[in-house]
């Protein structure tokens, strides 16, 4: 029987299952319906990337901006699908290029640091990966 308080183990049962382990004895870490945590974080982690928006920085929509740079809808779409993949393969700040601009993006922060167009200069540095869309 259990003596958790909000689902947390109370001192009794760590103490035995230390004890358990101690004596080399299989020891059952998770309650009935509970999950472990690299579960509970694999879902934390899928939940955030899924509903986190695509954040731009105040460099990147001055940078915008000052270049007359604009996203239609269709290519905000695939400057997220970008993300995503450079997100997937583990980059950490990608250079996604989409038609004639290209964006620096955090990918761990989902956010885009600044935008070039096609009469910038095309020098990319501290990047770890690159994406085409």
């Amino acid at each position: 029987m259990s003596n958790s308080f909000n689902n947390f183990p109370s001192i009794r049962e760590m103490t035995s299952r230390v004890e358990q382990q101690k004596q080399g004895k299989p020891v059952q870490v998770k309650g009935p319906g509970s999950i472990s945590f690299a579960e509970m974080l694999e879902k934390t982690t899928k939940v955030q990337g899924q509903t986190e928006p695509l954040k731009f920085s105040k460099h990147a929509n001055l940078r915008m901006e000052s270049r007359n740079l604009d996203l239609s809808d269709e290519q905000l779409g695939r400057l997220k699908d970008g993300v995503a993949k450079a997100s997937e393969k583990g980059i950490k700040e990608s250079l996604v290029m989409l038609d004639d601009m290209a964006f620096i993006v955090n990918v761990t922060n989902n956010t885009v640091i600044t935008a070039v167009g096609s009469t910038d200069e095309k020098i990319f540095t501290n990047i770890d990966g690159a994406v085409v869309v």
